[in-house]
């Protein structure tokens, strides 16, 4: 079972030593899932904890003076560390007292200190501590006298280039789902709970189950073909969505993902719905009438229907 901490401050999580694996890990790309494989691999060799730090926020978005797209949610992230065979997750607090820790205060107070590390993995441009003042050179010389060894994990590449968050970020963006899918190891998916809306959709006929994106900035906005899984289920299920902020009826501040299931009939609130983004048909418009939306609607689940292998004539029944 996995464990989930917070803090800097704590009783040793491991106290027969753990190998370490410290990143942002938005998105558990494939250059992440190498990472901790090698982590729990390695663990397992010298019969230690395998163990992961992370923060929350991301450090890119405490800084950034503008909202930062991020791939996975929170509780993406947790799930995916636990499928990858971590035991203890040290999720710290990214704020203005870890900001303004040294990063030889970090590596004491953290690996040393709280995880008894005896290994730690990062990429080879990591950087840590207050003004980024750490990297893989400080981790190399006080491993020798704190008993740890400081390991980079070399990049995995696809097609001869990089694969990385960034990346990952640029091809969604560009509604590139094919292309991202291969970095990331999966389709981009989004996940969370079906809540109430203002049923606008189902009196254009087109009802919808919306998901809240609150403090997440999602990469992709626009007019998506999609595919839906439901509970544990499998993303199978047909649909189209909208990502946005619904310029023609101006509702809502932050962004809500809008998902209508083809021939689907039943109450979805309170369900847990994960949507796999397949293909994005256009960006937001504001049309000036609800007929012109409407008329706009039906041509975007015809297309969506085409692209996702099913009759298109059946959205004009």
């Amino acid at each position: 079972m996995m464990r989930l901490s917070r803090d800097v401050a704590g009783t040793c999580l491991a106290p027969g030593g753990s190998v370490v694996a410290v990143g942002a890990f938005d998105g558990l790309h494939r250059g992440h899932q190498a990472l901790l494989a090698e982590v729990r691999e390695r663990a397992t060799e010298l019969k230690l904890t395998p163990v992961v730090v992370s923060f929350e926020p991301l450090p890119r978005a405490y800084f950034s003076p503008e909202p930062v797209p991020r791939l996975s949610s929170v509780r993406e992230k947790l799930l995916g560390f636990g499928a990858a065979g971590m035991e203890q997750v040290l999720l710290l607090r990214f704020n203005q007292a870890l900001t303004a820790m040294s990063a030889e205060d970090f590596v004491r107070r953290v690996l040393v200190d709280r995880l008894a590390a005896r290994e730690v993995w990062v990429g080879g441009d990591f950087r840590f501590g207050h003004k980024r003042g750490g990297d893989v050179a400080l981790l190399e010389t006080m491993g020798k006298t704190n008993g740890f060894v400081a390991r980079t994990m070399p990049p995995v590449l696809l097609e001869g280039a990089r694969v990385s968050a960034t990346r990952v970020r640029m091809l969604l963006a560009a509604g590139e789902f094919a292309g991202a899918a291969p970095l990331l190891g999966r389709p981009f998916v989004i996940d969370g709970k079906v809540e109430y809306g203002h049923q606008l959709g189902r009196t254009l006929g087109y009802p919808t189950a919306n998901i809240h994106l609150r403090e997440r900035t999602s990469p992709v906005h626009g007019i998506f073909a999609v595919r839906v899984g439901l509970g544990e289920s499998e993303c199978s299920w047909p649909g189209v969505a909208s990502l946005g902020v619904r310029p023609t009826i101006n509702e809502v501040a932050e962004p809500l993902l809008e998902v209508h299931l083809f021939d689907f009939d039943g109450d979805l609130y309170g369900q847990r719905m994960a949507v796999e983004f397949v293909a994005k048909l256009r960006d937001e418009l504001k049309f000036d009438q609800l007929e012109a939306l409407t008329a706009q609607m039906t041509h975007d689940a015809r297309q969506a229907r085409e692209l996702l292998g099913m009759n298109p004539r059946l959205s004009e029944a």
